[in-house]
């Protein structure tokens, strides 16, 4: 397929049932974490009114930004900014095809990022990777600080872009000295309009290939590199903490390593498998089928030989405890697990009414913990699993519990 071909997602069999699919965005404001706090406008009815609902607000947002910039108010400009940025990236997503709408939403952005980049409190360097025979591209923030500093690659999830994470004015990294690239893999942002085909083992030969690229800038210790991947992120992750020898410690937040099957079954949300199906362009279901049929990761769990943190919630649909239990035993590396309960996918401690949008402690907990791997402190509960309760503290309290089911003293 040559770059700009047209192309739309193959009929599905629960386009049957798309009505129902609609009363669930009508009455939850979500297009999947059916149980997370409302997201989309509430004018939102259908799920084929996403797009532009979600993008008319970012128009405004980013006016805004050019109003405030104009003034001279650089930081609030940067915030309204990346909120149009965000705004843009999510509303493109919900277009499974490459067609003209999606384009001007991700070109829009990647323009409003640009502004970003301009009044960031720090160097943020768009960079294009050659790989195979195409390009792949993420953000490399720099984080202000003398001599070669750590590594975070960060992995989005699969329906995310490299503009949706961080805000700048709280890099989770860069606050803790820690350079961040923030990685377009296949399948994710502007590798989905270079028509890059993500294929079950591509992802982590990109990543190997960025790695090296960026383990030749001065400014950072190739000794201390990590991985950080979130929600389906953390299944690519997993793979690259099981590859590439250069990376020194793992983080899955919100994980989903388990048998892939369920999620692309419609279980979570029909919406997923339309995505695998765009990010594969798969040309009928029975590929798509074909394609998840490989993902398991099998043995390559076992193939992880660095300090893992996995996170989950109790009651995450599309990553079930057992499962999530079978992949933490079968490593055979020092790690945590931490179970938040009475939580589904975007954990965190703070409360779902006062949460971020991207789950920001749940981050902030990450990036100390991957922080404190670099710096040589033990972990505080190795090879265990910490169940943090809906009224808990925090995984790092010494009241938290050491379990895994609520039953359990």
């Amino acid at each position: 397929m040559t770059a700009g071909e047209p192309y739309e997602t193959p009929p599905m069999r629960s386009d049957a049932g798309a009505w129902e699919f609609d009363l669930a965005i009508q009455q939850t404001g979500r297009v999947q974490h059916f149980f997370e706090t409302r997201k989309l406008p509430q004018s939102i009815k259908t799920y084929a009114m996403v797009s532009k609902h979600v993008a008319l607000p970012a128009r405004r947002l980013e006016k805004l930004g050019a109003v405030e910039a104009a003034a001279g108010h650089d930081l609030t400009a940067l915030e309204f900014y990346f909120d149009a940025s965000v705004a843009y990236a999510s509303a493109q997503h919900a277009l499974f095809g490459s067609n003209p709408e999606k384009r001007h939403l991700h070109e829009a952005a990647l323009r409003c990022y640009e502004q970003v980049r301009k009044l960031a409190p720090y160097p943020i360097e768009h960079l294009h990777i050659p790989w195979q025979d195409t390009i792949v591209s993420g953000y490399l923030h720099l984080a202000p600080v003398d001599g070669p500093a750590p590594l975070v690659f960060f992995i989005p999830g699969i329906d995310m872009t490299k503009e949706m994470v961080p805000d700048p004015l709280r890099n989770w990294a860069v606050q803790r000295g820690m350079h961040l690239f923030v990685f377009d893999g296949p399948g994710q942002g502007e590798s989905n309009f270079r028509d890059i085909r993500l294929t079950v083992d591509g992802y982590e030969d990109a990543v190997s290939v960025a790695l090296t690229h960026l383990l030749e800038r001065p400014e950072i210790d190739s000794e201390q590199v990590g991985v950080y991947a979130m929600s389906f992120g953390s299944y690519w992750g997993a793979r690259v903490a099981a590859t590439e020898p250069r990376i020194k410690a793992a983080v899955l937040q919100w994980a989903s390593v388990t048998d892939p099957t369920r999620l692309f079954a419609g279980s979570a949300s029909p919406r997923y498998k339309h995505v695998l199906a765009y990010v594969t362009r798969s040309k009928s279901e029975d590929e798509v089928d074909a394609f998840i049929a490989q993902m398991p990761l099998g043995d390559l769990v076992g193939k992880i030989a660095v300090p893992t943190l996995t996170t989950v919630g109790e009651f995450d649909q599309r990553s079930p405890l057992p499962a999530v239990y079978e992949f933490f035993d079968s490593l055979t590396t020092p790690g945590e697990l931490w179970v938040f309960g009475d939580q589904h996918h975007q954990v965190t401690l703070r409360g779902k009414s006062t949460a971020s949008s991207t789950g920001g402690d749940s981050h902030t907990l990450g990036m100390d913990w991957l922080k404190d791997r670099f710096l040589g402190k033990p972990m505080v509960r190795p090879n265990e699993v910490t169940f943090i309760e809906s009224n808990g503290l925090s995984p790092y309290d010494p009241n938290s519990k050491t379990k895994r089911f609520w039953y359990e003293d």
